[in-house]
């Protein structure tokens, strides 16, 4: 045999090595994009184990490592910060409503005596700017819950139809007090989708409010079969800057003594956890919040 053969087969075999090592690396770059991909999907502690003896690949291994474990230490610090700005909003909004509460209460009885034009005059301001400070003590509370939406995403089959039915009974002393009255349909076929009842009601709740505060006296919802739910009223106050800013957080439309706030903003929230989708339009001075789920 020629020196040209034996040439060939060192050639061979070493070309033969080259590719088991190619192989090899991208099964297990293959195994720690997996493994990378699971461990962020999930809540575990698991770290990413590689069985190659390759240098550069246990060098990746360990630096995605390590930023694993800084990526956990800093949900963690951002978990336990939350939980600790959600109990003082928390706390601080209980605390200011309960004076709110004996202020009103003070000037109710003032009122039902005989005072000067003057002194009504005073009284009409300080009750104003009274509840304008429980309005931002509410939406205080309701930023506090929008601290914790991860927590609330265990779902289960929920049949709409009953939560709707529900979450509007709940507003009837609203209603009354705003001279409302519904016009409800909602659909005789159970409507059942995979959600959170919880967050269900939230995003309801939310939308009703909202169309309370706007409502030029009138409020309508529908529930179609096929997971639709639409509210509607007439709301001569907005504009098209403002049905593009609805669902921003903390956009208020300053034509309305009641402002937005951030209901809307929580409810859109909750349904896009949801795997839901939310959108308004504004037709003939009327407000149309959609959500499909």
């Amino acid at each position: 045999m020629s020196i040209w053969f034996y040439l060939f087969l060192v050639v061979l075999f070493v070309a033969v090595l080259f590719i088991l090592k190619i192989l090899i690396m991208k099964m297990e770059i293959k195994n720690i994009v997996e493994s990378l991909t699971d461990i962020l999907k999930s809540d575990t502690n698991n770290l990413i184990t590689i069985s190659t003896n390759d240098r550069d690949l246990k060098r990746l291994a360990i630096l995605l490592n390590k930023s694993l474990k800084d990526l956990r230490r800093l949900e963690l610090e951002y978990k336990n910060g939350n939980k600790e700005l959600k109990s003082s909003i928390t706390n601080i909004s209980h605390d200011l409503r309960t004076p709110l509460t004996a202020i009103r209460g003070y000037l109710d009885l003032m009122n039902k005596f005989n005072l000067s034009e003057k002194q009504i005059e005073y009284l009409s301001i300080i009750d104003s700017k009274v509840k304008d400070l429980t309005y931002l003590t509410e939406q205080l509370f309701d930023f506090s819950k929008t601290l914790d939406i991860q927590d609330e995403i265990k779902k289960e089959d929920i049949v709409i139809n009953g939560i709707l039915e529900d979450s509007i009974a709940s507003f009837y002393s609203l209603f009354v007090s705003h001279n409302i009255t519904p016009n409800i349909d909602i659909s005789k076929d159970k409507v059942v989708r995979l959600l959170n009842e919880n967050m269900l009601k939230r995003i309801f709740e939310n939308i009703i409010s909202n169309a309370i505060k706007y409502s030029n006296g009138d409020f309508n919802v529908k529930l179609y079969s096929n997971g639709i739910v639409e509210f509607s009223n007439k709301a001569d106050s907005l504009d098209k800057v403002s049905l593009e800013k609805l669902f921003d957080r903390y956009y208020t439309v300053k034509s309305v003594k009641k402002a937005n706030g951030i209901g809307l903003s929580i409810a859109k929230q909750l349904v896009d956890l949801s795997g839901g989708t939310i959108e308004a339009k504004y037709k003939d001075s009327t407000l149309i919040i959609r959500v499909k789920f």
